[in-house]
């Protein structure tokens, strides 16, 4: 039984299903009727034509789901409409599903998971493995989130922009349980590319890549953070990186220029540097500028500093912190980091351990903490 063959066909047999008048929730517990089906047929009698075989059988399954509501003679007319066994029409309906799954009136964490389960073709359970919740729960958000979307036009224009906020949501998941979110972002983010040529789409699958290249480093064996100015760059995938940038430079010489374009220059930078001092900094703070001028987000504002004080010197950081609120996420640790390259050792022993204190998670306050107790050392504390 070819299982990655079926993950790859879900999507496009179930927009098929919607597009013939099948309500979202309907559609996809029908296909998924049929996967079953064919995991029991196929590996004694595989058909000729895949994705017909899976059109023909999930909208057979929709038909009888649909018999037994309680207007049976209305929906019993549908019946004439079933197609006749054959080859399915060559439409993939993938990018309308991106744009159904990632629907504005969804939550993020809803709209995830809908992505995953519909157009990923991850079961119920691999994805709550992934969020380490329970299974039902997991299937309570996703029948939730479609029945928020049954009622949505399939032929509604989607917001490319959610879309790639909802794919980054994913890979910034990365890994959990038996499911790598990152590896699966990035999947999805090819199918996509695949389906619509947008400048951005391209730009966050080369800002995936090249984060992803230096994933085996961002851990030691104990399972530590390494901050990217101490990471083995000789271990870094660069495969993934030539590729990342091939794409990013295609995308750049659109001159349609978006956030996750300016943010993929970025890591091409950081990539493109063979030690921590080599790093481009002047380069990267003129990057930030234009995504500042993108974005005026906070904290992106909050990196630019610190890339401020990499390339002027850790004054001119400082200078461009203290203009922004300090109760900003990873400001005390920006500005832990910006004091100690100052020799305030003092103040930066003191931000670490608060910065630790206000860490959204363990591996993160593990850190912060160690930085903590290492300048207390250095002190003679």
């Amino acid at each position: 039984m070819d299982e990655a063959l079926l993950r790859s066909l879900t999507p496009s047999v179930l927009g098929i299903l919607v597009r013939r008048g099948a309500d979202f929730a309907a559609a996809e517990d029908a296909v998924q009727d049929a996967l079953v089906e064919a995991v029991r047929v196929w590996p004694a009698d595989p058909p000729r034509d895949a994705k017909g075989w899976l059109v023909t059988v999930a909208w057979r399954k929709f038909l009888d789901a649909t018999r037994a509501d309680a207007a049976r003679r209305r929906r019993e007319d549908r019946v004439e409409e079933e197609p006749e066994p054959g080859p399915a029409p060559a439409v993939d309906d993938t990018l309308q599903l991106y744009f159904l799954c990632a629907h504005p009136s969804l939550t993020p964490s809803s709209a995830v998971a809908l992505t995953l389960r519909a157009v990923g073709g991850l079961t119920t359970r691999q994805i709550a493995r992934a969020y380490l919740v329970p299974e039902a729960t997991m299937a309570q958000r996703i029948s939730r989130a479609k029945r928020t979307v049954s009622a949505v036009r399939f032929d509604q224009p989607g917001d490319v922009a959610t879309v790639l906020r909802v794919l980054y949501l994913v890979f910034n998941e990365g890994y959990s349980g038996d499911v790598d979110l990152a590896a699966e972002a990035i999947r999805l983010t090819r199918r996509l590319a695949a389906s619509i040529d947008h400048p951005e789409v391209a730009g966050l699958l080369a800002l995936m890549l090249l984060h992803h290249a230096r994933r085996a480093t961002r851990t030691a064996s104990d399972g530590s953070l390494v901050p990217l100015a101490e990471q083995d760059r000789d271990r870094w995938d660069t495969a993934a990186i030539t590729e990342g940038v091939a794409i990013l430079q295609a995308a750049l010489a659109r001159d349609r220029l978006g956030e996750f374009q300016v943010q993929a220059a970025i890591a091409a930078l950081h990539a493109d540097a063979r030690t921590a001092e080599e790093t481009d900094w002047v380069q990267i703070v003129e990057w930030y500028d234009e995504l500042v001028r993108l974005t005026d987000s906070p904290v992106v504002r909050l990196n630019r500093a610190v890339a401020v004080g990499e390339a002027d010197g850790p004054g001119a950081g400082l200078a461009a912190l203290a203009a922004l609120d300090d109760r900003l996420p990873r400001h005390a640790a920006a500005a832990a980091y910006l004091h100690e390259r100052a020799g305030d050792l003092e103040t930066a022993a003191r931000l670490y351990a608060e910065a630790a204190h206000k860490a959204p998670n363990l591996a993160e306050r593990d850190h912060l903490t160690r930085q903590a107790a290492r300048l207390n050392a250095r002190r003679g504390r």
